[in-house]
């Protein structure tokens, strides 16, 4: 086992992964910009090394820093956290060419499932439904044209190398495609570095269902079920469950067998997600992140596994603590990702905090970076806080999580507290009546 781990990262997931090395008995190296000098991640950390100014480019994106961070603290491996570095194929091999273990998956699945037309060719091979689209890049406004009309409209334009909603337009008729395609690639570039697109037909009223599996590199992988991560505004999630209340037993097997299957002929290691749309019974595969995701802690409120712990035990060479007989899946958690945002506006709203309180009680886990007088920086994602609430069925899941969102406390910023109650009593949300244009096209509209 390690000895100690560097965390590339910051916020409630830096925070997160030092916990669990903590628990395993293993020291921990923060590295943080200047704007992160007083975070939480860095003051529980056994070091702490300094890697640049704030902007994420010159800290948090900067290899070297790291690097050296890691060599002069005598760090054994890197644990990249979620977003920045996390899904960077390029990252994880200058890791392990400087000697030191990526605690995520080989850099070869990270690359070939990182650009969306290699992981659509790749897992439909391996059995796996894809949403019908192009074989490939669309490499002009004709041929996007000619694509559409044998898809069917309306399409999807989207960035092969994309995520987070940017690079990705509709065209609802051959009069929309030019516009698109040209927006579409234009975004592509400026947030990717890569222009590049595809098409695929866009679903009307899908769920987005996703499924956590955990490789050991040696072709043994386990499914852990499923979240719903429909609740999405401009493409970003906002809430999520598990397990969905859209699927029953028999789908919810199909599915997580048929991801099962396909990452063990992969020889996949450490944690990874794969999404699909799903509409009329159907499972559509969209793309497969490769780490661990913002919402992991549903799934270990429901399976009682720490997701953490086995991605860095698997990355010391361990086996996989469980097989698939071991998994049974315990009641029902949601999640609410709480940003520093008006409600209503979604503006980001940094600043000081001058209180903070957290809710408690049975079945209720917050993670979260955040104390009394810490100071929102500016410059990066505005997520503050994760609300995570588990009970025995929905129904107690529910009313928990409209009890523990009237506890909590963050004073002096906005933040969308408001937003998460106003959606706990929403007829269509108890009811799991939704899919993933119904928060922005119904919720947000009225």
């Amino acid at each position: 086992m390690f000895e100690k781990v560097l965390i590339a990262n910051r916020g409630d997931v830096a925070l997160r992964i030092h916990r669990a090395c903590r628990e395993m008995g293993i020291r921990t190296v923060a590295v943080h910009s200047t704007a992160d000098a007083d975070a939480m991640h860095v003051r529980l950390a056994d070091e702490s090394v300094c890697i640049g100014p704030p902007a994420s480019k010159d800290s948090y994106l900067n290899i070297p820093a790291i690097l050296s961070a890691a060599t002069v603290t005598g760090a054994d491996a890197i644990h990249p956290g979620v977003g920045f570095l996390s899904e960077n194929a390029d990252f994880a091999e200058i890791v392990e060419a400087h000697g030191f273990v990526f605690i995520g998956p080989s850099p070869q699945h990270i690359r070939d499932m990182g650009d969306k037309i290699i992981a659509k060719r790749t897992v439909k091979a391996l059995g796996i439904p894809c949403v019908p689209g192009s074989d490939g890049p669309v490499e002009s406004v004709e041929a996007a044209r000619a694509n559409a009309e044998e898809i069917g409209y309306p399409v999807l334009i989207k960035a092969t190398a994309g995520g987070g909603g940017r690079g990705m337009k509709i065209a609802h008729n051959p009069d929309e495609v030019a516009e698109a395609y040209t927006m579409a690639r234009r975004e592509a570039g400026a947030a990717f570095g890569n222009d590049e697109v595809y098409m695929e037909r866009y679903l009307a009223k899908p769920r987005h269902i996703e499924v956590q599996i955990v490789g050991d590199g040696k072709g043994h992988v386990v499914h852990l079920g499923e979240r719903d991560c429909s609740l999405q505004r401009r493409h970003q999630k906002v809430l999520e469950e598990a397990p969905s209340p859209a699927l029953n037993a028999v789908a919810r097997a199909k599915i997580g067998e048929i991801a099962a299957s396909a990452c063990a002929k992969m020889n996949y290691r450490s944690l990874g997600t794969l999404e699909f749309l799903y509409e009329n019974g159907e499972f559509f595969f969209i793309e497969m992140n490769t780490r661990l995701q913002v919402e992991h802690p549903i799934t270990e409120m429901i399976t009682g596994i720490d997701l953490v712990r086995e991605q860095i035990q698997i990355a010391s060479g361990a086996p996989l603590s469980f097989k698939q007989e071991d998994i049974a899946l315990n009641g029902h958690s949601i999640e609410c990702r709480i940003n520093a945002e008006n409600a209503r506006t979604f503006l980001p709203s940094p600043g000081k905090v001058t209180d903070y309180h957290a809710p408690g009680g049975l079945g209720v886990r917050v993670d979260s970076a955040l104390y009394a007088g810490y100071q929102i920086p500016p410059y990066y994602d505005s997520l503050v806080a994760k609300l995570i609430v588990h009970g025995s069925n929905r129904n107690e899941c529910l009313l928990r999580l409209r009890r523990a969102l009237e506890e909590i406390v963050i004073a002096n910023v906005e933040t969308t507290v408001p937003l998460h109650l106003d959606l706990s009593k929403a007829p269509d949300f108890i009811n799991g009546e939704y899919d993933i244009h119904w928060l922005e096209k119904v919720f947000l509209a009225d």
